[in-house]
């Protein structure tokens, strides 16, 4: 009479694939992370660039490129009553500080602004295709730079005026 039961080679069998399957689960959540991080990224900048660049604000430092912390509290103190909304900046979901956000904001002679992040999706498609750096007036959207940034990829997201 045979007992019943799993052998030993059903039961290796089984652990293996369960473990096959938990690390394609893995790898596949690694990239969705990336890609959420991204969202949040692109839908920060939007929403303060639209702010920014209804009248690109010029630093005493004159044009150049700055971290959004930097930014916000120069214009908190020309314009107090700015302080409501700049006072909790939103910052890089994966880098970002409340002393260095890694949003940063540039802007040049001509008094033309971007707002951009360095994305951490490396398959994020590139919209702007003349563009090889962060450029005041240059559009919304991906950009593919000739380095890479703090996130790990030279893909870069901008909104500009």
């Amino acid at each position: 009479m045979r007992q019943a039961g799993f052998t030993l080679m059903e039961i290796i069998i089984t652990i293996a694939i369960i473990g096959l399957l938990s690390a394609l689960a893995v790898v596949y959540l690694i990239g969705s992370r990336d890609k959420a991080r991204d969202t949040k990224r692109k839908a920060d900048i939007a929403q303060i660039g639209r702010y920014l660049s209804l009248s690109c604000f010029m630093p005493r430092g004159g044009p150049g490129d700055y971290d959004l912390a930097e930014v916000a509290a120069e214009i908190i103190i020309t314009y107090p009553q700015f302080q409501n909304f700049l006072s909790n900046l939103p910052q890089d979901p994966k880098t970002g500080t409340n002393a260095q956000t890694n949003y940063r904001y540039v802007v040049d002679e001509q008094n033309r602004c971007a707002l951009y992040a360095n994305l951490e999706y490396k398959d994020e498609p590139v919209t702007l295709t003349n563009l090889n750096v962060p450029t005041p007036g240059g559009g919304q959207g991906v950009l593919r730079s000739a380095s890479e940034g703090w996130n790990g990829t030279a893909l870069y997201f901008q909104f500009s005026n």
